[in-house]
């Protein structure tokens, strides 16, 4: 059997960029990512405890020139796992990153023996919820007022890993 970083790498559907685990020196520019793309960025300090924890996924998107353009943070407890966030930086988009991350993260979460994943996504970003459709997710319920700067209902989305062929 393939160990977890060469799933992870096999799943890189271009030349252009591979996936790849987040290593320590990754983070500066993972910040960068996270303060680009939400108005409420998560701190260092949330990264540095993901980072440490055994049940958590994080991955990375990285250019053939080494540049990060994106990232993906996904945790499993049990046979459940929440993708928490997937954030590829904006001068990146349309290249299939946040595609090939979601993808990678799902292959790892079923090595991990989970039966179903949740997230949440804000109302009005269809683009996401149309990746997320796309592979499988379904929405499952609402969380009003979960987002803030603008305050914003979350669609729960839900894939049931044990459907997927």
């Amino acid at each position: 059997m393939a160990s977890s970083a060469e799933t992870v790498a096999a799943l890189a559907p271009s030349p252009r960029f591979r996936i790849r685990s987040l290593r320590e020196g990754d983070l500066p520019r993972v910040l960068e990512i996270e303060r680009e793309c939400f108005s409420t960025p998560w701190k260092e300090v949330t990264f540095r405890g993901l980072m440490k924890r055994s049940d958590t996924d994080l991955l990375v998107a990285e250019t053939e020139e080494g540049w990060l353009a994106g990232y993906a943070a996904c945790w499993t407890v049990i046979d459940q796992s929440e993708l928490g966030n997937v954030a590829v930086s904006p001068a990146a988009r349309g290249a299939g990153m946040g595609g090939a991350l979601v993808d990678a993260v799902v292959e790892r979460i079923k090595e991990r023996g989970s039966h179903e994943c949740y997230l949440e996504v804000r109302e009005s970003n269809r683009e996401a919820q149309s990746l997320y459709g796309q592979r499988g997710f379904i929405v499952v319920g609402r969380r009003p007022r979960y987002y803030s700067l603008p305050t914003e209902d979350a669609l729960v989305m839900r894939l049931r890993v044990g459907d997927l062929s």
